[in-house]
């Protein structure tokens, strides 16, 4: 289970002492971890996270390790806001690094509109979204490194919103010319970033010859991959095989966890080989994957039992191992919860994949950071970043389902 693309980079080593720091620079480089951030501690995004409250996340995220951030649109205020705020705290320490992944929300027509949405046509808004994105380029050339244009916006499953990918084409090469006329940076790379399906890893219906051009025109492939959903959606990994039955529970959760991590590799592979199939080689990097910690739905006690903060632990345990050893880039998903996702269902599995809650407190998958001091002196909403549970695994462990066994699940009722 390799990596493509990347294995061929020199020594990844820290690139601080650089002046011009570029996306090939960063991207692959275990020394400059990746994270998706959005920041919003409210239930809607009406209220924006401000200049402090986003330089506060910004030492929360330095501390972890975390140099490069992924964001989503820049319709709103918290793109331009965020790299306000990482310019000050630049100023302030000329040691502080972080660098964005901009990106650039792209619907079709009709999208949120109430209208039935047309996935032939894209909407008129998405020039303006662009346009801003190479504005915020131009302004922070020292800190945007990548553009990243539309999020899951291909792929079919994205009913409200997804176009076919001669849009993302579109896009991509106005950026590519905007480069040679040099009116954006060469050292900008421009991508999409979207799930493994939409970049030829999956159902053969999305070979189609525009996505082969999109491939040739990217700079690298940001792919996602999401085995806990799939625990639910296609759930043949995850249900505990016939002989792991004698396993303890938490070998059986461990092994889950550990088919989970091979889930995930064997979607990035599959996107590999297709690019490959292609005749291309460039790199491929994870624009996102995650683990919720708390559902009340498909992922809760009464569907696959996934979500739960071991189950998060070590899924981002062993994703980070993997893709630091190959030199991929994998933009964690996400920093910390925000409630607005679900604001309606607060146990809802898309406000918990934070690596932080709404209360400052880390989950699991940080805890040894926090016994390593590495939040000391930092706080969040005025609160130190403490241990979720206190820090008591035996209490943890209480909340921590064991995946349903294989023939519970085919047996006839």
């Amino acid at each position: 289970m390799f990596g493509c693309g990347n294995n061929s980079k020199k020594e990844t080593v820290p690139v601080t002492k650089q002046k011009n720091i570029t996306a090939s620079d960063i991207l692959g480089n275990p020394n400059y971890l990746a994270i998706s951030y959005g920041g919003y501690r409210h239930k809607s995004r009406d209220v924006q996270p401000t200049i402090a409250e986003l330089k506060e996340d910004m030492r929360i995220l330095a501390a972890m390790g975390i140099k490069i951030l992924r964001t989503y649109n820049v319709q709103l205020q918290q793109a331009s806001n965020l790299l306000k705020a990482i310019s000050q705290l630049k100023k302030e320490n000329s040691e502080f690094e972080m660098y964005i992944m901009l990106g650039a929300w792209i619907d079709c027509k009709n999208a949120w509109t109430g209208q039935t949405p047309n996935h032939e046509k894209e909407s008129e808004a998405n020039a303006g979204e662009i346009g801003r994105a190479v504005a915020l380029a131009k302004q922070y050339p020292d800190i945007v490194k990548i553009i990243a244009v539309g999020n899951e916006a291909m792929v079919n499953w994205a009913t409200s919103y997804f176009v076919r990918p001669n849009v993302i084409l579109k896009w991509v090469n106005h950026l590519q010319n905007l480069k040679k006329e040099g009116k954006l940076s060469k050292d900008l790379w421009i991508t999409s970033s979207d799930d493994f399906s939409s970049w030829g890893g999956g159902d053969k219906s999305y070979h189609t010859e525009d996505l082969a051009n999109l491939i040739k025109a990217v700079d690298y492939i940001s792919m996602h991959t999401y085995p806990m959903h799939n625990s639910h959606y296609n759930p043949a990994f995850w249900l505990v095989p016939e002989e792991d039955i004698i396993l303890s529970d938490e070998e059986k959760i461990e092994a889950a966890m550990f088919r989970a991590k091979t889930f995930a590799i064997e979607q990035y592979n599959a996107v590999c080989d297709y690019m490959k199939s292609l005749g291309v080689n460039k790199p491929v990097h994870i624009g996102e994957t995650g683990w919720t910690t708390v559902s009340n739905g498909h992922y809760g006690v009464n569907g696959s039992k996934a979500a739960d903060e071991y189950k998060a632990g070590l899924y981002h345990k062993f994703i980070r191992e993997w893709s630091n050893k190959e030199k991929i880039s994998c933009f964690y998903f996400e920093a910390f919860d925000e409630q607005w996702k679900d604001a309606a269902n607060k146990l809802g599995s898309e406000n918990h994949f934070g690596l932080i809650n709404l209360k400052g407190q880390a989950k699991y998958a940080l805890w040894d950071k926090v016994d390593k001091g590495v939040f000391d002196g930092l706080t969040r909403n005025g609160k130190q970043i403490t241990k979720t549970y206190n820090g008591n695994k035996k209490a943890l462990m209480k909340d921590v389902l064991v995946p349903p066994i294989m023939e519970e699940i085919v047996a006839p009722n």
